[in-house]
């Protein structure tokens, strides 16, 4: 199979939909939206890259299958279709959020993105999920959609804060405060 197709030339692509593909523009808020969540999957992947092992690796790997799914999810426009993130992918985040914080020193204000060079990566990464986050919403104006990937996305943004500042103590590195 080549890996070219020539399909997407002239600026549309397919999403898997009810009677064969769908083709639509590629700046449709629903490729948007999944392709802001393949971003935030690579910067991931960047970042697992640097923590080389290790629970906060583990904890990414997984995170990045249920991207993909999450992806597949925003790709597939049959409202019958059974959706790969289910409520109990937002509580295993929900669970991994808690242990970590549990590690970690109270959070009393602010903190600048940076740090560690693994941290710095997952503050980026963050950041991009944030971005797949409005992405999503402003897909669901349109297009109402399941409430999990929305929640799944909002609480990936605070495991990734979580992380960051996991990494930072797993280096001996202080988080630095924010002044304003």
């Amino acid at each position: 199979m080549k890996i070219y197709t020539r399909t997407g030339d002239r600026g549309q692509t397919s999403l898997w939909g009810v009677a064969g593909d769908r083709r639509v523009s590629k700046h449709d808020r629903r490729v948007e939206a999944y392709g802001t969540v393949d971003e935030a999957n690579a910067a991931l992947g960047v970042a697992r890259a640097e923590l080389g092992g290790g629970e906060l690796a583990d904890d990414l790997a997984w995170v990045q299958h249920r991207l993909f799914a999450l992806g597949a999810d925003l790709a597939t426009v049959n409202p019958a279709r059974q959706h790969h993130i289910r409520a109990e992918d937002v509580q295993h985040l929900e669970a991994r959020i808690d242990a970590y914080e549990a590690q970690l020193p109270r959070l009393r204000q602010f903190i600048l993105p940076g740090g560690t060079r693994a941290a710095a990566l997952l503050h980026l990464a963050r950041t991009i999920v944030r971005r797949a986050e409005r992405r999503v919403v402003a897909l669901y104006e349109h297009e109402p959609g399941p409430p999990e990937l929305l929640e799944f996305l909002n609480r990936l943004s605070d495991l990734l804060f979580v992380m960051t500042r996991a990494a930072n103590q797993a280096a001996g590195r202080s988080d630095e405060p924010a002044e304003f």
